[in-house]
């Protein structure tokens, strides 16, 4: 299947299914090289609309780190990991938290 057709499927099932947060998400994972903005928009909207959908937020973290929004990135990691916590999804708490820690090596905070 090429990138076109993806990117199309994928748009279908968001018009078919707007109220599930993976198409949203597989979505920006798509295209998070090719349309910059666009995908900003998306992980926005996932962290505002879908703040329990937990997946989003390592892509997301290090999306807009590599943007150089260092802030932003902070604070999804920290909602994460709180999420993380509070859902009790030890894998992705650890993987999160590891993350974390090297986003904030790389960074110097604190």
């Amino acid at each position: 299947m090429s990138n076109s057709e993806r990117l199309r499927l994928l748009k279908e099932y968001i018009r078919e299914e707007p109220q599930n947060p993976f198409n949203f998400y597989a979505l920006a994972l798509e295209i998070r090289d090719i349309d910059i903005p666009e995908a900003g928009r998306l992980f926005d909207l996932l962290l505002l609309n879908h703040s329990d959908y937990l997946p989003v937020y390592f892509p997301s973290a290090h999306f807009f780190f590599e943007l150089g929004q260092i802030e932003k990135a902070k604070n999804i990691f920290e909602q994460g990991i709180d999420l993380a916590k509070i859902q009790k999804a030890d894998k992705t708490l650890k993987e999160l938290q590891n993350a974390y820690q090297n986003f904030l090596f790389e960074t110097d905070l604190d």
